[in-house]
């Protein structure tokens, strides 16, 4: 059910079957990752900095003590140097022919390759004339109900969440964040497992949904992820209809040790009952008070004043439009909330992508020709509206401006055809092509969303970072398309096998 229970209501019908799938929940580390980003967005900004900065200084000196002790540990640890590339770092610097030492899972050296203290074992690749940037991040997907020949609640599945972190892992992601469509210890299970890093994958967040009782997402993925409750007999939705019930979610969402929420204010054009700011307020508020981050999928521009009053730490749709103006970005900015603008959910739709052979190496042949032109009503060349065209850039330049974290999401999975990984390098063309610099595209997919949803070891190429990386073999800061150019990808320090995951995803 959708509606709020108890927990030893839901608890008692299925207890056989979690004790067969799963143990005891437990907290993650990245819970402690998110009260960190939690505690950071509400203090000054001077000890923000303060903070910030000797937090890269504590890095900085853990290099010092630690890299002659790695030096001296020889062929006990397994070291890598990718040398003479330029290094775009993730903050806004890069590197001319510069080096990235790597020891195990993390990056300890970064920069002039005569001033590394290597280790004897060190195997070294010269990476001339490529590019590296710290692997992307998706602030906003579904996993587990796409299955590319099919997509619904009954393709979710162990098997299907660690296919769609190989699909993320092979377009050069490093993590994603499915947002508020599963079953919670579905989901912790397969963190746990994902733990010992035997799989080349993503890393995959995930946050409790709260919408009035039945309410939430599409008509269509609403059906379907009731019917994935029923299924499992595990909660995906809570379903909240006075103040008690928002207080007593919240409550359990923490006890559960869920990380972040997800919350829906839309009436989906009239068909279904839209939150109501009286109980967003209270589950805001109770989720502040307990360190738990809270996003939002709203429905209109018009909505988001309010809820930034509330409290709200960011939205999963920008509604990028006349509606969205400098008012609104002034109060995302003082309230540090972010904004995931996701436009390419609309706009891809139309288009022929089963054309794109970047898409294509990822597919069956089937599923390409049944996305190419030709076929329904997709076509090759998008005509815009030239006046949507500038609704939309004046709209995303008034954010570009003011400064907003805007975050790189796609929506990938909501809908069928909307594919992982693939849509979060269109989408940054999009970004691009709407008034942003490559540069700023790349902050939007690599340290911002690392930065807000507590990955504080992902999206920069610095000391005491985990070496996830993509080798690029044309300069990104050219052509943002330069991200599609992928020679390898490194995840924890291990390059992963692009070439048997796309035979295995095209057949």
């Amino acid at each position: 059910m959708l509606d709020y229970q108890c927990p030893a209501k839901k608890e008692s019908g299925n207890m056989k079957l979690r004790q067969q799938l799963f143990s005891d929940t437990e907290q993650f580390r990245l819970n402690l990752l998110i009260q960190e980003t939690v505690l950071m967005k509400r203090i000054s900004t001077t000890k923000r900095a303060a903070i910030k900065f000797a937090t890269i200084a504590l890095g900085w000196a853990l290099l010092v003590v630690m890299t002659p002790a790695q030096a001296q540990q020889g062929s006990r640890s397994n070291s890598l140097l990718l040398e003479n590339a330029r290094l775009i770092i993730g903050d806004g610097s890069v590197i001319e022919a510069g080096s990235i030492l790597i020891e195990d899972a993390n990056i300890v050296a970064v920069g002039n390759r005569d001033e590394m203290n290597l280790p004897d074992n060190v195997t070294r690749l010269d990476l001339a004339g490529k590019s590296i940037i710290p692997a992307l991040i998706d602030a906003h997907a579904h996993l587990g109900y796409e299955a590319y020949t099919s997509w619904g609640e009954q393709n979710y599945s162990r098997e299907n969440l660690i296919d769609h972190l190989q699909r993320y892992a092979y377009y050069g992601f490093s993590a994603v964040f499915s947002a508020g469509s599963d079953p919670g210890e579905l989901a912790f299970s397969l963190q746990r497992e994902l733990r010992d890093d035997q799989l080349q994958v993503a890393r995959f967040l995930f946050a409790a949904g709260m919408a009035p009782p039945g309410q939430g997402p599409n008509d269509q993925f609403l059906k379907n992820a009731l019917a994935l409750e029923q299924r499992t007999g595990m909660t995906i939705l809570y379903g909240v209809g006075n103040e008690q019930q928002a207080i007593d979610a919240v409550s359990e969402i923490a006890d559960r040790g869920i990380p972040l929420i997800k919350i829906w204010v839309d009436d989906r054009a009239g068909t279904q009952q839209k939150l109501a700011p009286a109980l967003y307020r209270v589950i805001i508020a109770e989720a502040t008070r307990r360190n738990i981050p809270v996003f939002v999928h709203q429905q209109y521009a018009a909505d988001m004043p309010d809820l930034i009053r509330s409290g709200v730490d960011g939205f999963l749709h920008g509604r990028i439009g006349n509606d969205l103006d400098q008012a609104i970005a002034q109060q995302l900015v003082q309230a540090k909330a972010f904004v995931v603008p996701n436009l390419g959910l609309a706009e891809l739709r139309r288009e022929a992508i089963g054309e794109d052979s970047f898409l294509q190496a990822s597919v069956p042949i089937s599923v390409a020709k049944r996305l190419s032109a030709g076929s329904g009503q997709r076509q090759l060349k998008i005509v815009r509206s030239t006046d949507s065209e500038t609704e939309l850039k004046a709209s995303f330049a008034s954010l570009i401006e003011a400064e907003v974290d805007i975050l790189l999401g796609t929506d990938a999975g909501a809908v069928p055809d909307h594919f992982f990984g693939y849509s979060g390098h269109r989408e940054l063309e999009i970004f691009v092509r709407l008034g942003m610099t490559p540069m700023q595209a790349l902050l939007a997919a690599t340290s911002r969303p690392a930065q807000r949803l507590g990955l504080v070891d992902l999206g920069q190429l610095k000391p005491g970072y985990s070496a996830d990386l993509v080798v690029l073999d044309s300069n990104p800061l050219d052509d943002i398309r330069n991200t599609r150019r992928i020679s390898r990808v490194y995840l924890r320090g291990k390059e992963i096998d692009r070439e048997s995951m796309s035979r295995k995803f095209s057949n």
